[in-house]
């Protein structure tokens, strides 16, 4: 959420700043509202100030056995007039506080300003694209040659965007997660969390997913509905929601596996084949907690940290910075990283790593005492895939095929695939 501070200042700036994030402000709107909140504030501060002069007068009265029945009936009076004052001006800020959760975070000094993809400009690239002999397969020509690939069956379990995957394949999207957790913690220095797939309501608002994205959440039929996690993000980053850290317990470096469950409401018609766009997948999810004066240092390190699990895996992949129109809605600055799938001769996104600034942190109030002042003040979080499973499971098969359809295990997976080193149809 963005500061209301802002707006006071300088309402123009910040709604051309919204602009390029593809959000219209109509400040005309907000403005007025800004207008009648300070009005409200102003005659609610003059009402409690002529109350406690009046309450304090009945004292002087009494003590000079004066009649205070009128006085009394004047509080009275000026109490009633403050509870309505008091709850208009709770309305005005209600509204505020909605019109605020809607805005995007306002994006960084350094990012490229476009409308959509293809206004995001390419950071790095990195390994060499292979070249086969042969038409290469896609993962799901792959998982049917071998048959360890079933959608259908997933389908007839919980309908469509679902895909059950068998022997091998399934040991290798599990030793792929296994893999990613042990680089991260013990060559990164994460700490491993395992954290609750279902949570309440304001931790999804904490993280940005509500009530901006509601229809593609999962929700429960509690009252209050609990959410299934659209990604690791939102339970790990709300693990700082209402703290005040010392400046040494900063930075914090979490790692955590899980399913990520999501409508993909926007997305109809969109990767309906294979694995690439499913309801339910698995990421192992990097989130740090961080100083604000460290959050850009600690956005090349979380990107880094992503970076080299292709490296390790030996998969190509080039890293692109999203322009202002196709940033996630809490960043202020986002890396892609894609990796390069064979199957459909192009790059896919398999991470997406951002710097929310200090946008979460106030919806959470997750802060840090300064140690030169002694107040508090609001952290930076950040957070990425480090990788995506399912995708990082798509490259492989895809990146290491054979002209047979067997698909070599990468040499840092077989220890996990218990010495196997390579899949085929009797795996």
């Amino acid at each position: 959420m963005l500061d209301p501070l802002i707006f006071r200042n300088d309402i123009e700036k910040v709604a051309a700043e919204l602009q390029v994030r593809g959000y219209t402000l109509d400040t005309s709107a907000y403005k007025s509202l800004e207008a009648k909140r300070k009005s409200l504030q102003l005659e609610m501060e003059g009402l409690q100030s002529r109350r406690n002069s009046s309450a304090k007068s009945i004292g002087q009265a009494k003590a000079r056995g004066e009649d205070i029945q009128p006085l009394l009936d004047a509080v009275a009076e000026l109490g009633a007039q403050l509870g309505t004052v008091e709850k208009q001006f709770k309305d005005v800020r209600e509204q505020q506080n909605a019109w605020l959760q809607d805005m995007p975070n306002l994006s960084a000094a350094d990012v490229p300003v476009g409308t959509d993809a293809s206004d995001n400009p390419e950071v790095r690239q990195w390994g060499v694209i292979p070249s086969f002999d042969f038409e290469p397969r896609d993962h799901v020509e792959l998982g049917e040659l071998h048959q360890l690939m079933d959608a259908e069956a997933a389908a007839k379990l919980a309908g469509a965007r679902f895909t059950l995957l068998k022997a091998s394949f399934a040991r290798l999207h599990r030793a792929l997660a296994q893999f990613m957790l042990d680089v991260h913690t013990r060559e990164h220095g994460y700490m491993e969390v395992y954290v609750p797939y279902l949570v309440r309501g304001e931790t999804m608002q904490g993280t940005g997913q509500l009530p901006k994205f509601a229809d593609d959440a999962f929700e429960t039929a509690d009252e209050p509905p609990r959410y299934l996690v659209p990604t690791a993000e939102v339970p790990v980053t709300n693990l700082a929601a209402g703290q005040i850290y010392t400046a040494e317990e900063l930075p914090l470096k979490y790692v955590a596996q899980t399913p990520c469950f999501r409508r993909e409401a926007g997305a109809a018609g969109q990767d309906t084949r294979g694995m690439i766009r499913q309801h339910q997948f698995e990421k192992v999810e990097l989130v740090h907690i961080v100083r604000a004066g460290e959050s850009a240092a600690a956005h090349d390190e979380l990107v880094r940290n992503a970076e080299q699990i292709l490296e390790k895996l030996e998969l190509a992949y080039r890293t692109i910075v999203l322009c202002t129109g196709d940033m996630g809605f809490a960043a202020c600055k986002t890396y892609d990283i894609e990796v390069w799938l064979p199957g459909q001769a192009a790059y896919r996104e398999i991470s997406s790593c951002s710097n929310c600034s200090d946008f979460q942190a106030r919806r959470m109030q997750a802060r840090v005492r300064n140690p030169d002042t002694g107040k508090p003040e609001l952290v930076h979080t950040l957070n990425g895939s480090g990788l995506a499973v399912g995708r990082t499971l798509i490259a492989v098969l895809e990146n290491y095929q054979q002209r047979d359809g067997s698909v070599l295990i990468p040499d840092v997976l077989q220890p996990f695939m218990g010495g196997e080193k390579v899949i085929n149809s009797s795996s």
